[in-house]
């Protein structure tokens, strides 16, 4: 071993000084959230039939 005194960690702590240094900029809440206009119901696809049940459970 050499006689020479290192600082232990010097080099790891300027590469992680480097990279996580600075805080990531900040977001407006209003750019998180997304909107879309709700689409029309169908009424085909949602309408009820009071024996489906009845054909589906008991078949």
């Amino acid at each position: 071993m050499t006689g020479e005194k290192q600082e232990p960690g010097r080099a790891e702590a300027a590469v992680r000084r480097a990279r996580f240094g600075a805080l990531p900029e900040r977001i407006r809440l209003e750019d998180t959230v997304e909107e879309r206009p709700a689409t029309v119901p169908d009424p085909a696809r949602d309408a009820y039939n009071a024996d489906e049940w009845l054909v589906r459970t008991c078949l």
